[in-house]
């Protein structure tokens, strides 16, 4: 993350996002694929680490093999999307809100305080020494004699797909096909987002 200064010279808190070009690799129709979708690309990628099948697919779109693939079946009507066609920054408008979709961090294998927030018992009495973080009392007893489904309990943390809503579009810089949105973005740096703009 970094941060600008607006025109009242107010700090705010922005996340840089590179956001192309992504190229069209696959166009859907209702006649042959019972939707309407397109199918964007981004990234380059070795040959040598892509399979024939998929050296194939992006040689069809007139493109060089690319690591990330994702579809889109929301667009603005009467698109003339073709294959090989590229997209850039240029469909972002700055001051619009967009919607952010990636996968958050992991953390791995958490208990209750870290994962839902627990207090834990503090530095309470009652003669306990370790129980501090503890989740305490799980289930009833004979009856029902189980611990019932979606109890918040330890587990593994992360790694989710995630949306952060309503961002707005800061700046743009084409030549660099950067996209500077207000707020944060799920996942770690580097990783792969997708970019959802509603018109």
């Amino acid at each position: 993350m970094t941060s600008i200064f607006d025109a009242s010279g107010k700090n705010i808190p922005c996340t840089i996002i590179e956001a192309g070009p992504c190229v069209v690799t696959q166009v859907r129709i209702k006649e042959t694929d019972g939707y309407e979708a397109i199918q964007l690309a981004f990234d380059e990628k070795k040959e040598k680490k892509t399979t024939k099948a998929l050296k194939g697919h992006f040689a069809k779109a007139g493109t060089t093999p690319k690591k990330v693939v994702a579809e889109f079946t929301r667009f603005e009507k009467g698109h003339q999307k073709k294959f090989g066609d590229v997209l850039t920054t240029d469909i972002f408008i700055e001051g619009e809100y967009i919607d952010v979709v990636g996968i958050s961090k992991g953390k791995g294998f958490q208990g209750v305080v870290k994962r839902h927030g627990f207090a834990g018992v503090g530095q309470a009495t009652h003669g306990q020494h370790n129980r501090l973080r503890a989740p305490g009392s799980l289930g009833a007893s004979s009856w029902p004699s189980r611990v019932f489904k979606g109890m918040r309990m330890a587990g593994r943390t992360g790694g989710n797909r995630v949306k952060m809503i309503n961002l707005q579009v800061m700046k743009l810089i084409p030549e660099k096909n950067i996209v500077v949105v207000k707020g944060s973005v799920p996942g770690p740096n580097g990783s792969y987002l997708i970019l959802e703009r509603w018109s």
